[in-house]
């Protein structure tokens, strides 16, 4: 069976993805349409088996669609339509559950010296209270996992990682820890629960739980402590969105209060929202999806993250995979893919639509793709050959046997609103 255009089904399809696969190779094969349609009665028979964040009994009170993603039961969407519940983020608030992601403290003296020996970000640059973004990498140079880092001070970092690659992002780090000569230590976060709330209006709503905190002078990727809603939280001013936002650590126990207490702020408009929307948002966005658009055989060169490798770094390149990474930036022909946006029309291309030049011949393949609620059309990521990369090349996509016309395009497709100094 054809698997359904509609947002609903396009996040029971993302989950299905991301519970079936065994593999983190999929971006490079045709999809299973099949295997999509396999989501609902896996979500009914796994449910036993499936983990839950402490808003699980919210999410249902509330009328939550639940699904199954990354090992979790989780909500895919509420009452409103998912269409309704993008739109809204990117005009009101919206809270997202992201407890099922990984917090991590990495602390002692050598801490900033071990991170930098796991991922490719310049860490020991970064002020205090402040963050970037960093991708972790393996003996090949490729992307193990996508990685928000804090530095809250010399001997404190802090990371989130993300729900599907916990085990084995934890298992990479004690296996480096344990031939680490230094002072590093890692704790995990399990007794804290992850709330993002973003949107335009999302700094009115935290603003009025935070009094201590003058929000007007944290920007983007700065990180604090405070008491949020009467809660000792980790507050990043970051997001998946593209939209303002926080991302909030709060005591597991404090997780459905808060969430109450945010959503009283009626001036901030502020709504629940599911994995459907969270997916459109940062597809729009041009943000990655790992397992879709990241995976351990793309380098961050090839994924369009060259930005990431802090330039005090690319000298030496010194983390793990570097030798194959510093043979990337300094030997371009060393680098056949890239990553790049694509507007096609038809039918919308999800992950494994095949990607051809104008002769026929194939030169890419989608790993990300829906119709935009922001838009109105398709928007989509994929891999495509170097020689096809540059913004405005034409380009076909097959989705169901059926050609459409396709054109590269710059990300990301809905400008984003982060929050800098101006």
């Amino acid at each position: 069976p054809k698997p359904k255009d509609n947002f609903e089904d396009m996040a029971m399809h993302a989950a299905a993805r991301l519970l079936l696969s065994t593999t983190a190779q999929r971006a490079s094969r045709a999809v299973n349409p099949a295997a999509f349609e396999a989501v609902r009665p896996l979500a009914s028979a796994a449910a036993e088996e499936l983990k839950r964040t402490v808003l699980y009994d919210f999410h249902v009170s509330l009328g939550a669609k639940m699904v199954p993603f990354a090992g979790y039961s989780m909500p895919v969407q509420y009452k409103d339509s998912i269409i309704d519940s993008t739109k809204h983020c990117r005009s009101g608030t919206s809270i997202f559950d992201v407890a099922h992601m990984c917090g991590v403290k990495l602390h002692g003296k050598d801490a900033v010296k071990f991170v930098e020996s796991v991922v490719v970000g310049d860490i020991a640059s970064l002020k205090d209270g402040t963050g970037t973004l960093s991708v972790v990498t393996n003996d090949q140079g490729g992307i193990i996992d996508d990685t928000v880092i804090q530095k809250v001070n010399d001997e404190h970092i802090y990371l989130v990682l993300n729900a599907g690659c916990r085990d084995k992002d934890l298992a990479h780090l004690n296996k480096h820890l344990s031939a680490f000569d230094g002072d590093c230590t890692m704790h995990v976060y399990d007794e804290r629960a992850l709330l993002a709330v973003q949107g335009p209006k999302a700094h009115i709503a935290v603003q009025k739980l935070a009094p201590s905190v003058d929000l007007s002078k944290k920007y983007f990727s700065d990180f604090f402590e405070a008491e949020v809603g009467g809660y000792p939280c980790f507050v990043t001013r970051t997001g998946y969105t593209g939209e303002d936002g926080f991302e909030i650590s709060v005591p597991n126990e404090g997780a459905v209060p808060l969430c109450e207490k945010l959503l009283a702020v009626d001036e901030a408009d502020v709504r629940m929202a599911g994995l459907g929307a969270r997916d459109a948002l940062r597809l729009e966005a041009g943000l990655c999806l790992y397992g879709n658009d990241l995976d351990e055989s793309r380098t961050p060169i090839e994924a369009g993250l060259t930005w990431t490798i802090g330039k005090r770094r690319r000298e030496k390149c010194d983390f793990v995979g570097g030798s194959v990474i510093k043979a990337q930036l300094e030997d371009n022909s060393a680098v056949k893919t890239r990553r790049v946006g694509i507007l096609a029309g038809g039918a919308p291309p999800r992950n494994g639509a095949i990607v051809k030049n104008l002769e026929g011949k194939q030169v890419g393949v989608i790993t990300s793709g829906a119709m935009s609620p922001v838009l109105g059309k398709n928007v989509s990521m994929g891999y495509v050959e170097k020689a096809f990369a540059k913004a405005g090349t034409e380009l076909k996509v097959v989705v169901r046997n059926k050609e459409s016309d396709a054109v590269v395009a710059k990300m990301p497709f809905v400008p984003t609103k982060y929050y800098r100094p101006e």
